[in-house]
């Protein structure tokens, strides 16, 4: 790498989203620089599904077949690093990574840093998350589809999300870890559906590599479970994009418009860090349009 080049765009983040939107930008003939961590959230992820062509791959395989493919176009270059820092504006950012003495200078910016799930106090529960402790059906349903399964949730969408379930399985004990929020209402909905509900809270989950087996729970009962969906809370993974002035959702996921700019000039972000479709399909196609977006922005100011 060259740091006494100026890019035409930085992109932070080297994973699905941040490798399609090379893929177009170097396609569009513009000089990028890709700044990855190396900590993708989808890590211990075994297998990754939704995604034609690539269905069954591991999250890894697909990724490394996807940065061969983008550092085959001679005007895209990728630095292994963390960024520490950002300063100046449209046309002229300054990126720093930790660990380089120099900023790193481009046009435009791309966040394509995910974001980071908080995981409950519940011991083994991060071990699994990803492989059988689950957030979405379409990802992980078909594989655990009429298996025993748990629901980890305890709010207004509960019932629905329970309902929702209900179509990979009727196999379905819903987990609300300390007194239920549910209304009457919603509980009946959920009992008539044979859905069993337990508000004891979890103390720990029992797994061998990852695969859950059962929960613990503090009355001394255990629970046995093939999954646990769960929807955790989580935070951006990467805090600089607020720190320059970019608007988050009420939902905490970077404000962008239909074609990927955030609110502030310059500044693009795309994939997890954006929205709640967490999916390597999702993540590609909108990496795609923000690269194809951010060429049509440098085209028209030149």
């Amino acid at each position: 790498m060259n740091t006494s080049t100026k890019y035409d765009v930085i992109i932070i983040g080297g994973s699905n989203a941040g490798l399609s939107a090379a893929m177009s930008l170097g396609r569009a003939l513009k000089r990028v620089l890709i700044i990855d961590s190396g900590l993708p959230c989808n890590r211990q992820t075994p297998h990754s599904h939704n995604f034609i062509t690539h269905d069954g791959w591991r999250p890894a395989e697909i990724q490394e077949v996807a940065k061969n493919e983008v550092l085959s176009y001679d005007t895209v270059q990728w630095l292994a690093g963390t960024v520490s820092g950002v300063t100046g504006y449209n046309q002229n950012f300054e990126v720093e990574v930790a660990g380089h003495s120099a900023a790193i200078s481009a046009k435009k910016l791309l966040f394509a840093t995910g974001i980071k799930d908080l995981m409950p106090n519940i011991p083994s529960f991060a071990q699994c998350w990803g492989i059988s402790v689950i957030h979405c059906p379409y990802c992980h349903g078909y594989e655990y589809r009429g298996q025993a399964t748990g629901i980890l949730m305890n709010n207004e969408h509960t019932a629905d999300f329970a309902r929702f379930i209900q179509n990979w399985t009727t196999k379905l004990t819903l987990f609300t870890n300390g007194p239920s929020k549910l209304t009457p209402e919603q509980t009946q909905a959920v009992l008539n559906r044979n859905i069993g509900i337990i508000e004891t809270q979890i103390t720990s989950i029992d797994h061998t590599n990852g695969q859950l087996t059962q929960l613990r729970l503090a009355d001394g009962s255990t629970h046995s479970l093939n999954a646990l969906y769960a929807r955790v809370p989580f935070e951006q993974h990467c805090l600089i994009p607020e720190q320059l002035g970019c608007k988050l959702t009420a939902e905490g996921y970077l404000e962008v418009t239909d074609q990927k700019r955030t609110t502030v000039p310059g500044i693009f972000a795309a994939g997890d860090n954006t929205s709640p479709m967490r999916s390597v399909a999702a993540a590609v196609g909108a990496g795609n349009l923000a690269g194809a977006m951010i060429a049509h922005e440098l085209i028209n100011e030149q």
